[in-house]
């Protein structure tokens, strides 16, 4: 049975000794119910959030982010441009911890209602260019979590086999997964410190001069050093504002720049289907089961034949092609664990439109209620189709259209210089 906010507030005056509670009010949170929560008031002025686990799977990932927030020194929080909630008590509740943290300011926004352009989606990526530019030292001095970029590839390649051994999940989806893990670019990318899984609702705002920015980042708990692309991952259910946000991202970056972040975050999103699956599997749930093979058909049907990395199975003659449609480099350009136990299928619905589902409640609201707000709005329908890498796709161009006319000896020694230079790719391609 769910804790009462009174019985939360109880447990504030336990962990923070001579304070008295003034008031106290119902706080819900986009974690599926796995936690139990209310916001109080103080008689010293300060407005704290206690939080319990719902039950016993939740504590882990509660202890964790107890460990995070200790980990955010005050040198470390100044080097970020927005607020992290404070730790600043702990108590037993029952069987339970209770964890009170100072209540930060702020609304949030559903991911799939995130505006394009500067204010919200804007704001987003330059937080997390902040939070991915943070040394490595912090996380490796409080034990947390550290995962090279060769662990994190097994990591998915272990999951993938879990998938497969459930023989619930489409083939098309298990060798779409498995031709990415053997795609050795994907792989190259600097580990970062990150969340481990940030979403639309870990970030805080608030308005200056009607424009939004954020002020605070909430969950904590999955941060580690490992792929900045698992950060990135939820963009694939703000369709309107993902570019803006990445772009940001980079333009903020001062890390080398990794072409294919995005595809690995396309990735990693669509993971969550699969570990909501082995999950339900391995726990004997046959409800959870039946969701997440719904969910895993529609992203079947959605991504068809396409590549996580369009370019991974290339011949030599498309690798040709492909050569000279390379984008330049912008100017100025620059984990979550494949284990975890935080699911929410509500979150995972956004990855599917619609039209694809079988229950159009799958695309609820994941936006919290502070104490005095009403609900959310439901999401919109949102596009499964793989984060935009076109600019990266093969396209067959007419080559004898666009050639100029050969009979002139400057014609010729173009034509010999490309034959020459296409020979020289041939070879190397084939060593």
């Amino acid at each position: 049975m769910a804790r009462s906010p009174l019985t939360l507030a109880a447990s504030v005056t336990s962990a923070l000794p001579r304070v008295g509670v003034v008031g106290v009010g119902i706080l819900t949170e986009a974690a599926a119910g796995r936690y139990d929560a209310a916001v109080a008031d103080l008689d010293d002025g300060r407005r704290v959030v206690v939080r319990a686990p719902a039950d016993a799977d939740a504590a882990p990932e509660l202890a964790a982010e107890v460990r995070a927030l200790r980990a955010l020194t005050p040198g470390v929080r100044g080097l970020l441009p927005f607020r992290a909630p404070e730790l600043l008590g702990e108590t037993g509740l029952g069987d339970a911890r209770a964890v009170v943290v100072d209540f930060l300011p702020g609304y949030r926004v559903d991911a799939a209602h995130l505006p394009p352009g500067r204010g919200a989606a804007t704001s987003i990526g330059e937080a997390l260019a902040a939070l991915h530019a943070l040394p490595l030292s912090i996380v490796r001095t409080e034990g947390l979590p550290v995962r090279t970029p060769q662990q994190v590839r097994d990591d998915v390649a272990r999951l993938i086999d879990r998938v497969e051994a459930t023989r619930a999940a489409p083939a098309q989806l298990i060798e779409r997964w498995r031709r990415a893990v053997d795609a050795d670019d994907l792989w190259r990318f600097e580990s970062a410190v990150v969340l481990g899984g940030a979403g639309a609702a870990s970030f805080l705002f608030e308005d200056t001069d009607a424009v939004p920015h954020v002020t605070g980042v909430l969950d904590w708990h999955g941060l580690s050093v490992g792929d900045p692309a698992t950060d990135l991952q939820w963009l694939a259910s703000a369709p309107v504002a993902a570019d803006d946000i990445y772009t940001a991202y980079v333009a903020h970056s001062g890390r080398a720049p990794d072409t294919l972040a995005r595809s690995r975050a396309r990735l990693y999103a669509e993971l969550e289907f699969a570990k909501w699956l082995v999950h339900g599997h391995e726990a004997g749930r046959d409800d959870i089961v039946s969701d997440a093979v719904g969910l895993l058909d529609s992203l079947a049907a959605g991504v068809r034949d396409d590549d996580i990395v369009r370019y991974a199975a290339l011949g030599v003659d498309d690798a040709i092609a492909l050569l000279d449609r390379v984008p330049d480099a912008q100017a100025g350009a620059v984990d979550t664990s494949m284990h975890t136990d935080a699911y929410d299928p509500a979150e995972l619905a956004l990855w599917v439109t619609a039209d694809d589902q079988d229950d159009s409640d799958k695309a609820d609201s994941l936006g919290v209620e502070l104490v005095d707000a009403a609900g959310a709005a439901p999401y919109d329908d949102v596009s499964t189709a793989p984060i935009d890498i076109s600019a990266w796709a093969v396209r067959k161009d007419d080559e004898a259209a666009s050639a100029e006319p050969a009979g002139t000896e400057t014609a010729d020694a173009a034509a010999d210089a490309e034959r020459a230079s296409d020979a020289a790719l041939r070879r190397w391609l084939s060593e």
